[in-house]
């Protein structure tokens, strides 16, 4: 299974949530760990995956532990992750998600 690349709104939400050096190693696990690998995604594209992936970036709140977490529960089952990320109830839900600022430190 070829991996599938990250939206243009999953690098977004990304991109607002992680600072380099984290932010390529949080893409590299969004491409390769939830992805066409996980149960019942296989023939999913960028656009589809965005609900889980959109839920696991939700849940890291800009932390690579938590994301690498929030990935492994749906590796086991994608709709635990989408109902603890508040996803799970309403399709588009996570459309409107967007991670505030990132606080300056």
């Amino acid at each position: 299974m070829p991996d599938v690349p990250l939206s243009t709104e999953t690098r977004r939400r990304l991109d607002a949530l992680f600072e380099e050096p984290a932010r390529a190693k949080a893409a590299h696990l969004l491409v390769t760990q939830c992805g066409s690998n996980l149960p019942f995604d296989e023939a999913s594209d960028a656009q589809s995956l965005e609900r889980v992936r959109f839920a696991a970036l939700k849940l890291s709140n800009g932390d690579l532990g938590e994301l690498q977490k929030a990935i492994e529960l749906a590796q086991i089952d994608a709709r635990d992750l989408l109902m603890a990320a508040g996803f799970g109830r309403d399709v588009r839900a996570h459309e409107s998600w967007f991670p505030p600022p990132r606080q300056n430190q």
